[in-house]
């Protein structure tokens, strides 16, 4: 047994963001990039004001004069998975061994934001798997919750996501995946619960269809 705790440079566009799209020649692929990502840092950024504008916010006081701009980069930062792939993370990451037991990393924080409300919800996940000769560099796991959190996310699908990209990428006897989160969209609007939580839970193979698996998995993990 093994477990783990686990922009375009034109007028208009802040000051910020033009030196990163003048980094060299135009035929660039990075530079080519850079200014693509500062382009589009740039519109997210003239997007949040106009939201601040209709709000009713002064966006020209001293308080809000970089939000948009701190904003923007936090979207940037918290939809990044948008541009992982676990191929990108896993290719050198797969090892041949004979082992046949479970591999569980649990208590792996993730937080995401509601696609329904752009607001976020957080929690742990736990993951196992019965390698089929097959293994993993354990810190993958974590990677692959932190790939598919970083996008606009309902639970449910993150938690099935997470499952079919260990399974595809090992090819295992069995996958399981539990997600247990706090949804702020319970808690700070809506019916306001603070003490709500939801769990979900993927079983795949072995875990599907053996419970002396599935119940080891689950008293190793979520049962207190």
């Amino acid at each position: 047994m093994e477990y783990q705790n686990a922009a375009e440079s034109h007028e208009g566009v802040h000051p910020d963001l033009k030196e990163r799209s003048h980094n060299g020649s135009c035929g660039d692929e990075k530079d080519a990039k850079d200014a693509a990502d500062a382009t589009h840092l740039s519109r997210t950024s003239e997007a949040y004001t106009t939201i601040l504008s209709e709000l009713g916010e002064d966006v020209d006081r001293e308080g809000l004069l970089r939000t948009p701009l701190r904003a923007a980069k936090a979207m940037q930062f918290l939809t990044k998975g948008y541009k992982e792939t676990t191929q990108d993370i896993l290719n050198d990451a797969i090892f041949d061994e004979n082992h046949e037991e479970i591999v569980i990393v649990k208590d792996i924080e993730l937080f995401s934001l509601c696609e329904h409300h752009l607001v976020p919800f957080f929690g742990k996940a736990h993951i196992a798997y019965l390698p089929n000769k097959k293994v993993v560099g354990l810190s993958k796991l974590a990677r692959i919750v932190e790939i598919y959190s970083r996008r606009l996310q309902v639970q449910e699908r993150l938690t099935k996501q997470i499952a079919s990209a260990v399974s595809e990428a090992l090819e295992p006897a069995g996958v399981a995946v539990v997600i247990e989160a706090v949804h702020m969209c319970m808690v700070m609007r809506g019916v306001q619960k603070m003490n709500a939580s939801t769990v979900t839970s993927v079983m795949l193979g072995r875990f599907q269809d053996d419970s002396t698996t599935r119940k080891e998995f689950l008293d190793l993990t979520i049962r207190k």
